[in-house]
C-alpha cells in the first residue's frame, strides 16, 4: 500500500511544479519588450505512478516541472528570413538609385544637362547674323561647350563616387558578415554544452535567431538542425545546426567559414574604378557566389548597382586561337560581337574574357572593322598562355568579356553617358573639320578626350594595317591605345586646349573667302540639337529624357517590389509574434490561473497535515 504521507509528497510536488510555471510566467512578463525574445512555457508531467498490492493497482504520485521550452516556429523563421533577404535587397537598391537621380538632376536648385545643353546651343545660335567673327561670341560659345563637357565630368565622377561607396560599404557587411557567423558557431557550442547535459537553451537560441535575422536582410540564409547520434544510432543529447548562405555552407555546428575582400587586379567595365573587391573564401580562396540565382539581400544590391551593365558587356563567339612564334595560344579571337558600335565600345584596356567557364587575363586589344566602321572581329592578347587542349575545343564556344550583371547600376548609366557624348562630338568635330578657321586653316577636331595621364586623343583617323582585305583595301583597325572615339568617356571630354586659348579656332564655314562672319557650318550644327536621331532613336536634348526615364522606371520597379515584400514582411512577423511573442494579457491570466493551482496545492498541505495531526496524536487506546 502507499504510504501514508504520499498525499504530502503530492502536494509538495505540485508547489515546486507551479512555482517553477509562475516563475516563467515572471519571466515572460519582464521580456515583454526584450527584442528577439521568445515567449517560454512551463511543460508539467505526471510523475511515475506507485505500483501497489491494492485492488486498484497503482496510485499517482504527483506532477513534475518536465522543461521549460521557448515556444517558437521554425516554419515562420524561414519565412520570414526568405523575405527579408528580398526585402533587403531593394532597399538597398532603392537608396543608392535615389542617389544615382540625384546625379542626373535638373531642377533649378540643380543646373543639369538641359538647361546647359540648352544653354549651349543659344551660345552658338549668336554665331549667326554677323557675330561669327566676333571673338567675344564666339568665346561665350566655347566657354558654355566646355560647361558641358565639365558638366559630364562632374556627372562621371559623382557615379564613381557611389561606385566606390557601394564598394567600401560591400567591404565593411563582409565584415558583418563574418562577425554574425562566428557569434552563431560560438553560440552553436554553447547551446550543446548546455543541453548535453539536460535541459534547453532558450536564451541562447533566441540569441542565435536575432543574428540569423539579422544575416537574412544581407544574404539569402537557409538553415537545418539535425541531432547528432553515435554509430548505434542513439542520442547523444546534442544537434548541429547549419547555416548556408546564398547556397554555399558557412557554419555547420561549432566550425565555422570567414570571407575576405580582395582588389580585383582587372577592371570589368572600362570606366569602373580602381581595385573593386571580388569576395573569397578564406580557406579554400575561392570566389563567394554574391549575386548568383539564389542570392539575395543587401549584398546582392550592393554588387548589382557597384557592377550591373544591364546585360549588355560584350558576348561573341571564338573565332580562332593564335599560336605564338614559340607554338603557344596566347591571344584569342572574338567574332559575331553583341554589339558591333564602336561608341557603344565599354571594354577596358586590360581586363578579362571567359570561355568554356575559364577565365583568362588580356593585356590588350585590337578590334577590326568592317566598311561601315562596325565592328567584326576582336583579337585580345592574353597575359597567359592556354593549354592546347583547352585551346582546340574553343572555337565556336560563346566567350565573354568581363562580367554580365542583369541590372543597371552604375556602370550601365556611365556608359549611357559615354556613348551619347561619342555619338554627338563625332557628328560635332565632322561638321567642324568640314570647315576651316578664322585663319583660314583646316579645322581639326573641336571636342577631345585628354586621360588622367595626359594623353591626349583628337580623332584624326583609323589606323591602317599592313594586311589588305579581299578588295585589297587596307584593313581598319583600332586598338585599346589607338586614337578612336571609344577612348571618350565621361571622364576625359574636354573642348580642344586651343580652341579655349584662341577663338579663332572654331569654323563657322568652309570657306573664309566667303567673309570672317560667314556662318554656312551653323545651321548643320544647330540641327544637332533636336534635328537629327542621336541617342536611342532620339535626338541630343531628349538624352537627360532618356535616361531619367530608365532610372525612373528602374526605381519604380524597385520601389513595387519593396512595398509588397514590406507587407508580406508585416503579415510574417505578425504570425511570428502570435506564436512566440509575448502577450501580456494572457501571462496576466497564465499568473492567476498558476497563482491558484499553487494556492490549491498549498490547501493539500494544510489538510494533509489535519490528518496526520488527527492521526499521530488524537488516534489511539487511553
Amino acid at each position: 500500500m502507499p504510504s501514508q504521507f504520499s498525499g504530502l509528497c503530492i502536494g509538495a510536488s505540485a508547489l515546486f511544479a507551479y512555482q517553477a510555471s509562475i516563475n516563467t510566467t515572471a519571466n515572460n512578463i519582464a521580456n515583454v519588450q526584450t527584442e528577439g525574445y521568445s515567449r517560454q512555457e512551463t511543460e508539467l508531467g505526471a510523475t511515475a505512478p506507485l505500483r501497489v498490492y491494492a485492488k486498484y493497482g497503482s496510485t499517482g504520485t504527483g506532477v513534475e516541472a518536465v522543461s521549460i521550452k521557448q515556444v517558437r516556429d521554425v516554419y515562420y523563421d524561414k519565412k520570414y528570413w526568405e523575405n527579408n533577404s528580398s526585402l533587403g535587397y531593394f532597399e538597398q537598391k532603392l537608396y543608392y538609385l535615389g542617389q544615382v537621380e540625384n546625379v542626373f538632376a535638373d531642377d533649378g536648385v540643380q543646373e543639369g544637362f538641359s538647361t546647359i545643353f540648352s544653354k549651349m546651343f543659344n551660345g552658338l545660335d549668336t554665331l549667326n547674323g554677323g557675330n561669327a567673327s566676333d571673338k567675344s561670341v564666339r568665346n561665350q560659345f566655347i566657354f558654355q561647350a566646355q560647361n558641358l563637357c565639365t558638366y559630364f565630368n562632374s556627372v562621371a565622377d559623382a557615379l564613381r563616387e557611389t561606385q566606390k561607396d557601394c564598394n567600401e560599404e560591400i567591404a565593411s557587411t563582409v565584415q558583418n558578415i563574418n562577425s554574425i557567423v562566428e557569434k552563431i558557431a560560438l553560440i552553436n557550442k554553447e547551446i550543446n554544452m548546455l543541453e548535453t547535459r539536460g535541459g534547453y537553451a532558450n536564451e541562447l537560441r533566441d540569441e542565435r535567431s536575432l543574428l540569423l535575422d539579422e544575416l537574412s536582410g544581407i544574404v539569402s540564409v537557409s538553415t537545418s538542425e539535425y541531432e547528432i547520434r553515435n554509430t548505434y544510432g542513439e542520442n547523444l543529447g546534442g544537434t548541429n545546426f547549419v547555416v548556408h548562405i546564398n547556397g554555399q555552407l558557412v557554419v555547420d555546428g561549432n566550425d565555422y567559414r570567414q570571407l575576405e575582400c580582395i582588389s580585383a587586379e582587372t577592371k570589368n567595365h572600362q570606366t569602373d574604378a580602381e581595385g573593386l573587391y571580388d569576395i573569397y573564401w578564406t580557406d579554400t580562396k575561392t570566389m563567394f557566389s554574391a549575386t548568383s540565382g539564389v542570392a539575395g539581400g543587401t549584398l546582392k544590391a550592393l554588387f548589382d548597382l557597384r557592377d550591373g551593365n544591364n546585360n549588355e558587356s560584350m558576348r561573341g563567339s571564338v573565332k580562332e586561337v593564335h599560336k605564338n612564334d614559340k607554338g603557344e595560344y596566347d591571344a584569342i579571337t572574338l567574332e559575331y560581337p553583341s554589339n558591333a558600335d564602336i561608341n557603344a565600345l565599354n571594354i577596358p584596356a586590360e581586363g578579362t574574357v571567359k570561355v568554356n567557364n575559364r577565365e583568362m587575363k588580356y593585356t590588350s586589344w585590337e578590334a577590326v572593322l568592317n566598311e561601315k566602321g562596325e565592328i567584326e572581329t576582336i583579337k585580345f592578347f592574353l597575359e597567359d598562355t592556354i593549354p592546347t587542349a583547352d585551346a582546340n575545343v574553343m572555337p565556336g564556344r560563346v566567350i565573354d568579356v568581363g562580367e554580365r550583371v542583369d541590372s543597371m547600376g552604375i556602370p550601365y548609366y556611365q556608359q549611357q553617358a559615354n556613348e551619347f557624348l561619342r555619338n554627338f562630338t563625332e557628328m560635332f568635330n565632322d561638321i567642324q573639320k568640314t570647315g576651316v578657321t578664322l585663319d583660314g586653316e583646316p579645322m581639326g577636331s573641336f571636342f577631345v578626350a585628354e586621360t588622367a595621364t595626359g594623353v591626349l586623343f583628337e580623332f584624326d583617323g583609323w589606323e591602317k594595317d599592313a594586311d589588305k582585305d579581299e578588295n585589297g583595301d587596307p584593313i581598319r583597325l583600332i586598338s585599346s591605345t589607338s586614337d578612336g572615339y571609344h577612348q571618350m568617356t565621361a571622364f576625359n571630354a574636354k573642348v580642344n586646349y586651343t580652341s579655349i586659348k584662341n577663338p579663332s579656332y572654331f569654323s563657322t564655314t568652309v570657306d573664309i573667302t566667303n567673309g570672317a562672319d560667314a556662318y554656312d557650318l551653323l545651321d548643320d550644327m544647330m540641327a544637332l540639337q533636336a534635328d537629327v536621331t542621336m541617342f536611342r532613336g532620339a535626338n541630343a536634348e531628349s538624352f537627360l529624357e532618356t535616361l531619367l526615364s530608365d532610372i525612373s522606371v528602374d526605381t519604380e520597379k524597385n520601389t513595387v517590389f519593396y512595398k509588397n515584400y514590406f507587407n508580406v514582411s508585416t503579415v510574417i512577423e505578425n504570425q511570428r509574434m502570435s506564436v512566440f511573442g509575448v502577450d501580456e494579457d494572457e501571462e496576466a491570466l497564465n499568473l492567476v490561473k498558476f497563482q491558484n493551482a499553487y494556492n490549491l496545492s498549498s490547501k493539500v498541505i494544510s489538510v494533509m497535515s489535519e490528518i496526520y495531526n488527527k492521526l499521530i496524536n488524537e488516534t489511539g487506546v487511553t
